[in-house]
């Protein structure tokens, strides 16, 4: 390992290890440096997208990451069900890693050091844990979420289990939201994903006000919940658990105070991911796509170029976050699965849309009107942020909020 490279990734994360793929094919003589503390690219994580989400060029770069693709998607509610005529992708954490090790096996100048310890990061330079410095012209932090006092937050929550079924299981296509289950701690879904005819990853997911996590109840509910689907568990292959944030206000000038301003910030520490469903795939691919044909790959510069480009999605994304702060606060806990319900009774164009954060002036009209689950009073308390915050702190002071970092 060199003691100078022109990028630095502070972290194997999903938003780093597409920019590495787009600098690379981009700029194949970049010194390039991942650092990474697992023992992997990518940790163990499962991405998924909806087709329009991603252009047709992303989708085609993309495409030797993705390990299942599917033509339709489906929802079940106690009121209705509904097939998706959209399109479904997902990436899983192994094929990041194995997509990108190759790559940092071509030539001298690309390294990657896995299961490293970053003791801090600078806009030249990172420390490792054993004290070593490496210098870098841009260094880029993609560590994952953190703590702010800056936003208030929902949670998005689940544990999955990947597993191996002892006879066909029969799916043709994810279900993406299963909310005929008992609703708990808010609005409770199972997410499942047909990978082959006897494997399934199952997830066992809920939008809940506060980030604790059981696991152990969890995983026995995914595998109830299995047996209820009369799927037969013969392996359980891998298991995997996160909590995302789910931004119901904030102040982005206020969260960009709170870090470096010479260190750029990628994926969920720059708050780049869908406000209401947490997907952050389509957002680290956009990023890739900039950062690789920025004229300039200084720390400097590329920290100017995110910040801008957060910042230009954060004010286009307000109608979301209007619409997290329904959900959290004007909705009671057993009224957010309603909630869900209706708005998948929409136009399917509509739901796209949505999906890929692109809503027009008539959707967000049209998911607002009619007959909401919601009283009027509750839902009028939430047009402004201050419901949030009080929310938020509310929420702190009774212990519900783990002001830990997400992951």
């Amino acid at each position: 390992m060199a003691d100078h490279y022109d990028m630095i990734l502070a972290g194997g994360g999903l938003a780093n290890g597409l920019i590495a793929d787009r600098v690379l094919a981009a700029r194949p003589d970049t010194r390039l440096l991942m650092l990474e503390r697992g023992s992997v690219i990518g940790g163990n994580h499962t991405w998924s997208f909806h087709e329009p989400d991603v252009t047709p060029n992303q989708h085609a770069w993309l495409a030797p990451m993705i390990a299942a693709s599917w033509s339709a998607q489906g929802v079940r509610f106690r009121q209705h069900t509904r097939r998706l005529e959209t399109g479904y992708r997902s990436v899983p954490s192994e094929n990041l890693h194995a997509h990108l090790m190759p790559q940092f096996r071509a030539t001298n100048t690309r390294a990657v050091q896995l299961n490293c310890t970053i003791a801090d990061v600078h806009a030249d330079h990172v420390l490792l844990g054993d004290g070593r410095r490496i210098n870098g012209d841009c260094v880029i932090d993609g560590r994952g979420a953190a703590a702010s006092k800056a936003l208030a937050l929902g949670f998005q929550k689940f544990v999955g289990l990947e597993v191996r079924t002892r006879f066909p299981h029969g799916m043709t296509h994810p279900i993406i939201m299963d909310a005929t289950v008992s609703q708990k701690d808010g609005y409770r879904f199972v997410y499942t994903l047909p990978l082959a005819p006897d494997r399934l990853l199952i997830e066992d997911t809920y939008y809940s006000d506060g980030a604790a996590l059981d696991v152990a109840t969890i995983r026995e509910r995914t595998r109830d919940y299995a047996t209820q689907q009369g799927w037969l568990i013969d392996t359980v292959i891998r298991e995997e658990h996160g909590v995302l944030p789910i931004v119901l206000a904030g102040d982005i000038a206020a969260y960009d105070r709170e870090f470096d301003p010479g260190v750029p910030r990628v994926g969920l520490k720059a708050a780049l991911f869908h406000p209401t469903t947490g997907y952050s795939l389509p957002d680290a691919a956009r990023l890739a796509d900039k950062i690789a044909v920025s004229h300039d790959l200084t720390s400097a510069a590329v920290a100017a170029l995110v910040r801008t480009h957060a910042k230009e999605l954060w004010d286009e994304r307000g109608f979301f976050r209007l619409l997290n702060r329904l959900l959290f606060i004007a909705a009671e806990p057993k009224e957010r699965v309603d909630v869900m319900a209706r708005f998948y009774t929409l136009p399917e164009p509509l739901i796209r849309r949505f999906y890929a954060g692109r809503t027009t002036t008539a959707d967000k009209a049209r998911i607002l009107t009619g007959r909401p689950p919601v009283a009027f009073s509750r839902a009028l308390g939430c047009i402004t942020t201050t419901s949030a915050w009080d929310f938020a702190r509310r929420n702190l002071q009774s212990g519900h909020i783990d002001t830990g970092t997400p992951r």
